[in-house]
């Protein structure tokens, strides 16, 4: 064969490589290894759960549409999983870690997620679901950014600050886990962290000395994007920084429409994202501040978390008197009317270049309506259970999919009632059986005594509408079926009730819950079955059962010992995508007969700089998966 068809034939082979390379999405890969350490955010030592010994964890920063490795070691002492709560995990409940997905990871063991953030981008946390281990730590946040191709609503901002707040307690997540099996409250918290650290000493009286506080430090004439999560037990907590504006931007994945606030309440489990202008005089630095919402003001007043907004040419430390909560004693429709507030900003384009606004939910049919009473915890044989509907859940032996999957009869119920049932709450095994591609609607009338947070994994919903007392037909007048936003984590205030609009187009078992520890702990949580009944073999619309899943209960015995090249798929093809690109210039560099002619320059000179690229990339992250280099 000629030069001339030699080339050609490297041409094509070339073009095959590189398109094979770049058609995929890039991969991300990290190491969250789960351990304990001690530290003092009040003051006490005590043991909390750090992640690659950091508290709170690092964060995962990745782009839309990446696909995310996430090798997680569990050298705690008890079982583990870690949660992405937010992170739609689309066609792969399989990643989701909460017990009705996974078994868990033993301790001194590891398991591998992989799943892939696609058509997402926004502000978001991980955590650890089992037995209220988020109470002592274990959390950190994860960034989905924008494409460069898609625009964002705003200016680039300056810099990025993650801000984590959350109620505390000195006593480990296994004390409160025995307060709460004893049928005894958790009580009042003992404070409230910001990214770990306890309080400024703002007051002399109620903060002592030698606390470790957190300080973020600013220019001035700046413009930063804060990323507030509340990863806190179980307390609301209003977050307002000294002498600035919030300017809300986003919310869970979604770009709200641009307004200030003085303040805002960030629920358990919510997140936010702010841009703050640092446009003050810095005669002094600034409070920032997350104090408890919708508790007694004087047996909670030292359940506030204090930090310190430092701007680079301030003349001295923050003093006096903290800013104003929300004045709202005799006014408790305040918060209800901030939250209905927030919209959609319809017109600025999400993860899509598409506008959020195109999705017109408003004007689709509901398909079924689930009415979701929460009662305060009641005694079921002997033990104080939470629940929804009369139904205080029990997680199977098996997990649901993996039960469904092997034909594991009797694991769980598809029997959850649409209504509450007029009888003694009960403990079961109860799911929704919904309706793969079905539009429907979720009330929540909460008849706690708290305010609490819901929360629907592999999904976002509308929040079309809040109120207090009882929901009735006629509450649906009230509903937002314009610009309602779109999240995963909703508030439903004590005595009142939160209705939801949700498009059930992702396949799957998906976790729906109370964020507040303690009334998951005790059963407030069931799943939602979703179910392509056309698609048995394809895998189109849900991927098989990973290779690498754990099992247990009735499907122990399929349990293999993990090794590393156990969850390595893509490992393996980018093995061979190395493999082949290390052969075309194997064949590039050594064929003399192969020369550039001008018809050959402009396509096979770039590809050759293409290949190189790709293959810094694939060799990085080849032996990253091998395990013969750190992960970043």
């Amino acid at each position: 064969m000629g030069a001339l068809g030699s080339s050609m034939i490297f041409c094509i082979f070339v073009s095959l490589v590189v398109g094979m390379s770049f058609a995929a999405d890039p991969f991300a890969f990290f190491d969250l290894e789960l351990t304990y350490i001690t530290v003092s955010p009040l003051g006490v030592p005590q043991q909390v759960i750090a992640v690659n010994g950091m508290f709170p964890g690092p964060a995962i920063n990745v782009t839309t549409n990446y696909n995310v490795v996430v090798n997680v070691k569990n050298k705690l002492n008890e079982n583990a999983l870690i949660t992405w709560p937010g992170i739609q995990m689309r066609r792969s409940s399989w990643q989701d870690g909460v017990l009705g997905t996974n078994c868990p990871i033993p301790p001194r063991r590891n398991w591998t997620y992989q799943f892939q953030v696609k058509d997402q981008i926004g502000s978001f946390f991980y955590f650890p679901s089992l037995n209220l281990q988020r109470a002592s730590g274990g959390f950190g946040p994860f960034v989905i950014m924008n494409r460069v191709i898609i625009p964002v609503p705003f200016s680039t901002p300056d810099g990025e600050i993650t801000i984590i707040i959350g109620d505390w307690y000195v006593r480990s997540h296994t004390a409160l886990r025995t307060e709460l099996d004893n049928g005894n409250e958790l009580g009042v918290p003992d404070g409230v962290l910001i990214n770990g650290r306890g309080p400024y000493r703002y007051n002399t009286t109620l903060v002592p000395d030698n606390i470790e506080y957190e300080t973020i430090n600013v220019d001035p004439g700046n413009t930063y994007r804060l990323r507030v999560h509340n990863a806190g037990t179980s307390t609301c907590l209003n977050f307002r920084i000294q002498n600035h504006n919030l300017l809300l931007v986003e919310t869970e994945g979604y770009y709200t429409s641009m307004q200030n606030y003085s303040s805002m309440d960030i629920h358990v489990g919510q997140s936010f994202s702010f841009l703050l202008s640092t446009d003050q005089n810095a005669s002094s630095d600034y409070y920032i501040v997350a104090s408890a919402r919708f508790v007694n003001g004087s047996l909670w007043q030292r359940v506030t978390g204090v930090a310190v907004l430092h701007y680079s040419n301030s003349n001295g430390p923050a003093s006096g008197p903290l800013p104003d909560p929300p004045n709202d004693v005799y006014d408790t429709s305040y918060s209800l009317n901030q939250a209905m507030s927030i919209r959609q900003n319809g017109s600025a384009s999400g993860a899509r270049p598409n506008p959020q606004g195109s999705f017109h939910y408003g004007s689709i049919t509901v398909t079924d309506v689930y009415l979701l009473r929460i009662q305060p915890p009641t005694l079921i044989d002997g033990k104080s259970r939470s629940s929804y509907n009369g139904i205080s859940f029990v997680n199977p032996d098996v997990p649901i999919n993996l039960a469904d999957a092997y034909n594991v009869r009797g694991a769980y119920k598809l029997d959850f009632p649409t209504q509450p049932f007029d009888r003694p709450p009960i403990l079961d095994t109860s799911v929704i059986n919904a309706t793969y591609k079905g539009f429907i609607e979720i009330i929540l009338q909460n008849n706690d005594t708290v305010v609490q947070t819901f929360h629907l994994n592999g999904y976002s919903f509308f929040v079309v509408g809040m109120g207090f007392g009882e929901w009735s037909e006629n509450s649906r007048g009230s509903y937002n079926r314009w610009d309602a936003i779109s999240r995963s984590t909703v508030q439903v205030f004590s005595g009142g009730w939160t209705a939801v609009f949700v498009s059930l187009d992702n396949v799957g078992i998906w976790n729906l819950r109370s964020e507040n520890l303690d009334r998951w702990y005790r059963g407030q949580e069931t799943y939602m079955r979703i179910i392509n009944p056309e698609d048995d073999i394809g895998n189109k619309t849900t991927l098989p059962v990973p290779d690498n899943a754990f099992y247990c209960g009735a499907l122990s015995s399929l349990q293999r010992n993990h090794r590393a090249s156990d969850s390595a798929s893509p490992a393996r093809f980018a093995s061979l995508e190395l493999f082949l690109i290390l052969l075309a210039f194997s064949y590039l560099n050594a064929s003399s007969s192969f020369t550039y002619t001008s018809s050959l320059r402009s396509t096979a000179f770039p590809a050759k700089v293409a290949l190189q690229e790709r293959e810094e990339s694939l060799m990085s992250n080849f032996l990253q998966m091998s395990g013969l280099e750190p992960r970043n």
